[in-house]
């Protein structure tokens, strides 16, 4: 739970689903700038395995109002995330930006989205598809989750004592010709025999086989639909200032290449005016901007947050 005077747990409606969440205010009744938050990948809570709250704390002390909610069908909120998309996490997330620009003491206009992870690709097609005065992104890669999941396999597999290149090159065939299933159709028994007729390399095969012990036919069925999805056309429509925030030791993503493609899009042509790019690189830090293990945000990253939307704040109140 956030520290503050203004703390309640809250529910409210989307298009077929009903939401529960946090609501965080600053003790000031003065007008107070918004942040809806969006978990990242699979079942996120409101507090998004305890990395939200930190950051939620620092956004209220520094004077904003923050909701963050469970995803669908976790926690307290009805439905089934396993059952979504990224256009219904998308439509969860203007849900959650309609009701905090509806509170008391909040101030509509320069309420904006902050999605980690996943749900940097869910804020990103929100803000594309809404009026929306800034979008942050924490952790978001540039790329689709096929190449992003290909990228963490490939890391997690190069972190092994003694792996080979030849290890790595079979386990990583092993995905590609999963992903190409899921593009074809595949269902999940076809899946499962792929992956059995392939000899997994003993090396790899505690950490493979751990991958592929979570997947049942529904999270089977929920990456067919994501695997392919790319942000960048919803990037290209953003009509808002956007800052790509980064851990530069994050085993997840590859950030180079994300930042890369985000600074394609903010050079296209046809961008608007006022979709800005900011890029934040914080070194050492991991896929959450974490440091010391896990244990802390990395010194400057609430500080960081607040000062640009703070800047973005000021624009769209004189605008």
């Amino acid at each position: 739970m956030v520290t503050g005077e203004r703390v309640r747990d809250v529910t409210f409606p989307s298009v077929d689903v009903v939401l529960s969440g946090t609501f965080a205010g600053p003790g000031s009744r003065d007008p107070a700038p918004g942040v809806v938050m969006v978990g990242g990948s699979g079942p996120s809570d409101r507090t998004n395995d305890n990395f939200f709250p930190p950051i939620q704390r620092g956004l209220v002390e520094a004077g904003f109002a923050v909701l963050s909610y469970d995803k669908r069908g976790v926690g307290s909120s009805s439905g089934d995330w396993l059952a979504g998309t990224i256009d219904d996490f998308a439509a969860d997330a203007a849900a959650a930006l309609d009701f905090l620009r509806c509170q008391p003491g909040v101030q509509a206009e320069t309420t904006g989205l902050f999605g980690h992870s996943e749900g940097g690709w869910v804020v990103l097609r929100a803000a594309a598809r809404g009026n929306v005065p800034w979008v942050v992104t924490n952790g978001c890669p540039g790329m689709t989750p096929a190449a992003q999941d290909r990228y963490a396999l490939a890391t997690a597999l190069q972190s092994i004592a003694g792996i080979t290149p030849h290890d790595v090159e079979v386990t990583l065939a092993v995905y590609d010709q999963l992903v190409e299933a899921g593009r074809r159709g595949a269902d999940f028994d076809e899946a499962t025999r792929l992956v059995g007729s392939f000899s997994i390399p003993a090396s790899v095969e505690d950490l493979f086989g751990e991958y592929w012990s979570e997947t049942d036919e529904s999270l089977w069925e929920f990456t067919k639909r994501k695997q392919d999805h790319n942000p960048i056309p919803d990037v290209l429509r953003l009509r808002c200032p956007h800052l790509a925030s980064f851990g530069g030791a994050d085993e997840l993503v590859p950030v180079a290449d994300s930042i890369g493609l985000f600074a394609a899009a903010a050079c296209h042509a046809e961008r608007h005016p006022r979709a800005t790019l900011t890029v934040e690189l914080f070194p050492h830090a991991d896929h959450r901007v974490q440091v010391h293990g896990g244990t802390a945000l990395v010194p400057g990253y609430v500080e960081t947050l607040v000062r640009w939307i703070t800047e973005r704040r000021d624009t769209s109140s004189q605008s």
